[in-house]
């Protein structure tokens, strides 16, 4: 079975980057689809964004223009590089194989002062 397992996660200053990891175990390029989610204290699981083998990206309203999702299928590797983070970014980061319905451990992000 694929395993997905994030790290890159911490804790960041308001304005500040990070760069979340989903190493892939089996070979990614044969996941159609995968995904970043995340979710905050108290609240559902939401999406973030999404890329296709083919690269064709899709991202919530609330990181666009701040946020790029990547995947690098020699390094079987999903990338989320999150630029101009706020404290409402807060929350635990999932990786997801949307192909099997299967995720990651997920990984912390908080932004705080």
């Amino acid at each position: 079975q694929v395993q997905l397992v994030e790290s890159g996660g911490g804790l960041v200053q308001p304005g500040g980057s990070l760069r979340l990891s989903c190493a892939v175990s089996g070979r990614i390029v044969d996941i159609y689809l995968m995904a970043w989610y995340r979710q905050a204290p108290g609240k559902q699981r939401e999406l973030v964004a999404s890329i296709t083998r083919g690269f064709t990206t899709n991202y919530a309203d609330l990181v666009k223009g701040r946020f790029t999702i990547s995947r690098d299928n020699t390094r079987n590797t999903m990338y989320l590089q999150m630029n101009d983070l706020k404290p409402e970014d807060t929350g635990v980061y999932f990786c997801k194989n949307d192909d099997r319905n299967s995720w990651g451990q997920g990984i912390q992000v908080t932004v705080s002062s």
